[in-house]
This record gives structure tokens, C-alpha cells and sequence, in this order.
């Protein structure tokens, strides 16, 4: 997968998706269509950047199943559903589902350039938010055992002479540790060590 954002539209009618990529292609988007959710769910992994727009309604699996299948599979874009059959019922499962916006067709061309915009704007956010994450996992990876213990006991609220007890050390021992162990970091306070530690909570 490429790192561009695109729109990758879903939809059985081949009238609607020559209509929205022309319509999207003009606005100066990038879009790929599928006729199927199963032919688009090949070319998904966890990098699809962009965001999804897939009928409801379609042969094989529906747009709903469709979307609990991208959840299940860890493929985390913003997921627009249509459809000419909008009720409340079907409106509030696709919402329950994760569903990004919900668009009734025939579809208001502001709209959904509108709806797409936002999209792509949440799309880059949660982006920006993995990989500054990964970073801070990385720095975590660098740290030696001492330097991850001490990082771990400090999240925990210990002092220096607690976390110099705690690991048979001297706090001057702690202090180096705590040097190093910041610096890898990049931490200019203890409240930033604590953020980097919640960071590895998270991920055991």
C-alpha cells in the first residue's frame, strides 16, 4: 500500500461508481472502486490510507459485514456508508458498527465532497497519532533492562531511593539510569516518563 490517501469506493452499480470516480477523479481525489466488498477486501491491509465509502447493500457480504470484517482484520479508515434504503434501524447499525457517516443516495455531491473531506482529515490524524506511537515504542526497544526497569518503577509513582531499594542499586546508580533511560526517550520531566510508560502498559 502506498502512503496517498485514496477513496476506495464500493458499489455494485456500475452506473454509480463510472459516476463517482468521474465526480471525485474532477475534484482532484484519488479513488479505486470495486464492485464488491470481497474483491475490495484484497487489496486492504492495515497501511490502506484514505477512506472507505461502500454501499449497504450489495450480493455477497452487505456493507455492514463488510465493515466488521475491516474491524476484525485491524484495518483502521474512516468507513462511509450509502444507500437507497436508509431507515433509522439501518442508520443506527452502521453507526453501532463504526460506521464514519451514513449518506442516503441519491447523494448530494456537496455533501459528500463535504463528508469525504472530514473523512480524509480523520484519516490523517489517527495516522499522525499510530506513528508517533510507534516512535515512542521504538525509543521504549532502545532502553537496556536497567533502564526499563527504573523507567517502569518511576511510572509507578517510586522515588529514586525507592526504586534504588527496589533493584538492589544505589539512587546515585538510579540517577544514571534515569539519565540515560530519559534521553533515549526523549523526556524533559517525569510526567513525560510516565506518558512513555502507560505507552508499554498498553501494550501488555
Amino acid at each position: 500500500m502506498t502512503d496517498v490517501q485514496t477513496v476506495h469506493l464500493i458499489d455494485d452499480d456500475a452506473s454509480i461508481r463510472d459516476a463517482l470516480v468521474l465526480l471525485l477523479s474532477l475534484r482532484g481525489i484519488s479513488v479505486s472502486a470495486y464492485e464488491s466488498a470481497d474483491v475490495a477486501l484484497e487489496h486492504m491491509d492495515t497501511a490502506l490510507r484514505g477512506c472507505v465509502i461502500s454501499d449497504l447493500r450489495m450480493p455477497g457480504k452487505d456493507g455492514l459485514e463488510f465493515m466488521r470484517v475491516m474491524h476484525e482484520r485491524g484495518i483502521k479508515v474512516p468507513i462511509i456508508m450509502l444507500t437507497a434504503h436508509g431507515d433509522v434501524a439501518t442508520t443506527r447499525a452502521a453507526l453501532r458498527g463504526g460506521a464514519f457517516d451514513f449518506l442516503e443516495k441519491p447523494i448530494d455531491e456537496d455533501i459528500l465532497i463535504d463528508v469525504i473531506r472530514h473523512a480524509l482529515d480523520e484519516d490523517a490524524s489517527q495516522h499522525n497519532k499510530r506513528v508517533e506511537k510507534d516512535e515512542k515504542r521504538e525509543r521504549i526497544a532502545s532502553l537496556t533492562t536497567r533502564e526499563l526497569q527504573v523507567m517502569t518503577l518511576l511510572g509507578r509513582g517510586l522515588q529514586n531511593r525507592e526504586i534504588a531499594v527496589s533493584l538492589s542499586i544505589s539512587p546515585r546508580t538510579v540517577e544514571v539510569y534515569k539519565s540515560r533511560m530519559m534521553e533515549k526517550l526523549h523526556c524533559e520531566t517525569i510526567a513525560d516518563v510516565v506518558k512513555m510508560s502507560l505507552i508499554l502498559d498498553a501494550a501488555i
